[in-house]
């Protein structure tokens, strides 16, 4: 059997190039959110199958990798089904797996708690433009947080991240999963049938409020209902205004506090924002995860043409582990997509570190190739990068592709 040198289908090999801008985001990730006072954590990236398999992941749990069992626990002529030969899975996101890690350790974290993850994650999916089976997934998250507080310090921590990034430009767009649910309530949709009113929402880009309309025809929703629920999207505006229109217009199936603590939110951020970004009140917006239960959001970046990056509070999946609730909120960033656009803007890293390469002629005798490598040495604790070499022979391309690099100086050494 021949071996293969091209990796499995959703997976990517990283050239250094790549690297050297993913290791330089991670570092100002650390940088960034530790200022916000978040803490790093990790994980194991294999996850008991009852837990990646709870409903709570939407469709995330059909692209689970899943493990079989091993050893005499794998029992294959008896196996009925696949329950008998499957006991965990590779995570398919990073909430799971920290809800669990929350549950486990909550005695000896603080209250609240702020969690930084970052950590490859797994779903069998489509393959497409900076989308990967295999992706770096970044979170933060909040627990047991219970005010608005949680959701501010969440969207400025990303924000702060973005503009240091240097993105402009990009809109965090907000909505609450409370009132996704009093729209639907107030236009006469039976309760049951919300989760698919929201996937037909969820395409409102995609087809428009005619597409909408007719995909929610074809579920055999009444006339009625469809018309009173895309009357008010027409009527709702993306600014602060749409947020008290929700409140006035749902009075009657909406706390008025989830619209007053969503206005709050997107007043303070839009007040003490430090990026260049808008903040704007979406409808629309729903989020796939089903774990959610009141506010959520996403980042949507023009250059991109979708999300980059989304989360929201999920105050009922910790309880799921302890039997107690416990208020929960996170934020997580597209790191590859991120990366991807850098590398697309050909972004440099800022850095006042000197790169420097010595060349050194081949076949250069050890007396001489010492005082070299001591030169290095002591440049190097100077806080200059570098890069030892053998002069190849067309030294100009080995020169262009060094600079390429970002070497800025050469030196050459010949045995004369």
């Amino acid at each position: 059997m021949a071996l293969k040198k091209k990796p499995v289908t959703g997976m990517k090999d990283i050239l250094p190039k790549e690297m050297e801008i993913r290791n330089y985001v991670m570092n100002m990730i650390r940088e960034t959110y530790g200022k916000f006072g978040f803490s790093a954590i990790e994980t194991p990236c294999v996850e008991h199958i009852e837990n990646l398999s709870s409903k709570q992941g939407g469709e995330n749990e059909k692209l689970i990798f899943k493990i079989l069992k091993r050893g005499e626990k794998l029992k294959l002529d008896t196996a009925e089904c696949e329950a008998d030969l499957v006991d965990s899975g590779l995570r398919y996101d990073l909430t799971v797996p920290l809800s669990r890690y929350y549950s486990n350790n909550a005695g000896q974290l603080p209250t609240p708690f702020k969690a930084l993850q970052m950590g490859n994650v797994w779903r069998a999916d489509r393959p497409q433009r900076g989308r990967f089976r295999q992706f770096m997934q970044c979170d933060i998250d909040i627990l047991g947080e219970p005010t608005y507080l949680a959701e501010i310090e969440l969207v400025m921590a990303t924000t702060t991240l973005l503009g240091k990034l240097d993105f402009h430009n990009f809109t965090i767009r907000i909505n609450d999963r409370k009132i996704l649910k009093a729209m639907a309530q107030y236009s006469g949709f039976p309760e049951d049938s919300f989760d698919t009113v929201f996937i037909i929402l969820d395409k409102m880009d995609k087809i428009g409020l005619e597409g909408v309309a007719e995909e929610l025809e074809k579920e055999g929703f009444s006339k009625d209902s469809i018309d009173t629920y895309l009357a008010m999207f027409k009527e709702i505006t993306t600014d602060i205004e749409g947020v008290r229109y929700c409140k006035e217009k749902l009075s009657d199936v909406l706390d008025p506090k989830v619209a007053e603590d969503l206005e709050t939110i997107i007043t303070a951020v839009d007040s003490v924002k430090n990026a260049d970004f808008k903040i704007s009140f979406d409808p629309t917006l729903v989020r796939g995860m089903s774990y959610y239960t009141g506010p959520i959001f996403e980042i949507a970046m023009d250059e991109f043409g979708g999300s980059v990056g989304g989360g929201g509070r999920y105050d009922e999946m910790i309880g799921k582990f302890t039997g107690q609730n416990t208020s929960a909120c996170g934020f997580s960033i597209g790191f590859e997509r991120i990366v991807m656009l850098l590398l697309e803007r050909g972004y440099e890293i800022p850095t006042n570190a000197a790169k420097k390469a010595y060349l050194i002629e081949k076949n250069m005798p050890a007396d001489k190739l010492l005082p070299i490598l001591k030169q290095a040495e002591e440049e190097r604790k100077n806080g200059v990068q570098v890069n030892i070499s053998i002069m190849k022979k067309n030294k100009k391309f080995q020169k262009e592709q060094m600079t390429a690099e970002g070497y800025t100086e050469f030196v050459e050494f010949f045995n004369k």
